[in-house]
């Protein structure tokens, strides 16, 4: 019998992720079953079932996936000197990592922060997520504060203040942002980088 390779395993790995978070985004975790998924990937059951052994499993591998992916964007920009302003980098996560590692559609479409509110509410009852949230934010958290001290480093940010508040307000805006998109409708990640861009401005003399 012939080998399948690792190229096709991951492709078909990202196929029934893809089909279940545009599922969950869509009706939500629990009005979703695993046919649901089944139809949406176009797979069989064996094809799905042979990765993940139910919906617990598909939504905690969407999450530790996304917050990886944050948590390397992040680590990577720490390592530039300096690294990219924070409107920069805020919008770079939105936009470029978000997008390509759930397979769903950002700018003019609200799904992607659908699934995030959907992921938020099922941590309050389900501990084996929580865990894997709790651990995923804290890499990303993490992440951030690396980011903040090299601001601090190169002067561009005051360093009286802890960088674990600033990392943990920056947290809070793009999860804020993602919350609005959810309840009053999708807006372009511009107006998040705007905004960031303006209250960055504050004292500083107008250029004219």
């Amino acid at each position: 019998m012939a080998r399948v390779s690792q190229e096709h395993l991951d492709a078909r790995r990202r196929q029934i992720l893809n089909g279940a978070a545009r599922c969950f985004a869509r009706n939500g975790f629990h009005a979703t079953s695993m046919q649901d998924v089944l139809r949406e990937a176009d797979l069989s059951a064996g094809a799905v079932y042979r990765y993940f052994s139910g919906k617990e499993q598909l939504i905690e591998a969407i999450v530790t996936e996304v917050l990886d992916a944050i948590r390397d964007t992040f680590e990577s920009a720490a390592a530039q000197s300096p690294p990219p302003a924070p409107d920069v980098l805020v919008d770079r996560v939105m936009e470029e990592v978000l997008t390509e590692r759930s397979g769903l559609p950002y700018d003019g479409d609200e799904s992607l922060p659908r699934l995030m509110i959907q992921v938020w509410t099922e941590t309050l009852r389900n501990d084996r997520l929580s865990a894997a949230m709790r651990q995923g934010y804290a890499r990303v958290h993490a992440a951030w504060v690396g980011v903040v001290e090299a601001y601090q480093a190169a002067g561009l940010m005051r360093d009286d203040v802890p960088a674990a508040h600033v990392a943990r307000t920056m947290i809070a805006v793009a999860q804020g942002f993602a919350a609005q998109q959810a309840l009053f409708g999708a807006v372009p990640v511009s107006v998040l980088q705007d905004g960031l861009r303006a209250l960055m401005s504050m004292g500083r003399q107008n250029a004219g």
